[in-house]
């Protein structure tokens, strides 16, 4: 389990189970405006390296998908911002797999403090894409059946 992962819980989700990663992260001053709050675009940051951490949670990494000809643009993000995340507060990003993939992957997040307090939500696509051509494509048989054992119906 990667380092950053604080643990992995059970989430239900419409009619399936997904194993959701928690991430935790310390904010840094670079990240925050004179008032000290966190600018609106590290949130874009803080989604990806919890992304990563998912990634890593099922064995697999963006390397390993661009190694295999596959990259994986982001189509749609869609970020509630609910709650300011100041300067030196800890944050755990809750990320989860909405379904099992197609030629696209579809993610939700939770951003919250410490003490529970939401400060956003986010849903995210990115698209399956041949490296070469930059046409969409399916994603990986090994890739698929990763998230499968992460569903349970």
């Amino acid at each position: 389990m990667h380092e950053n992962n604080l643990y992995l819980y059970i989430l239900n989700i419409q009619q399936f189970m997904a194993i959701s990663t928690l991430t935790k992260i310390a904010t840094r001053y670079v990240e925050s405006d004179q008032m000290g709050v966190i600018h609106h675009s590290n949130y874009l940051i803080y989604l990806e390296q919890a992304r990563l951490d998912w990634l890593n949670d099922i064995g697999f990494s963006y390397g390993k998908m661009e190694e295999s000809g596959v990259l994986l643009p982001v189509y749609q993000i869609d970020i509630k911002y609910k709650n300011p995340i100041k300067f030196g507060e800890e944050i755990i990003v809750k990320t989860t797999l909405k379904k099992v993939p197609t030629t696209r992957v579809e993610f939700e997040y939770e951003i919250a403090k410490q003490n529970g307090i939401i400060c956003a939500t986010c849903d995210l696509t990115l698209v399956f894409t041949d490296g070469k051509t930059f046409r969409p494509r399916k994603p990986l048989a090994d890739f698929v059946k990763a998230c499968e054992k992460q569903m349970k119906s």
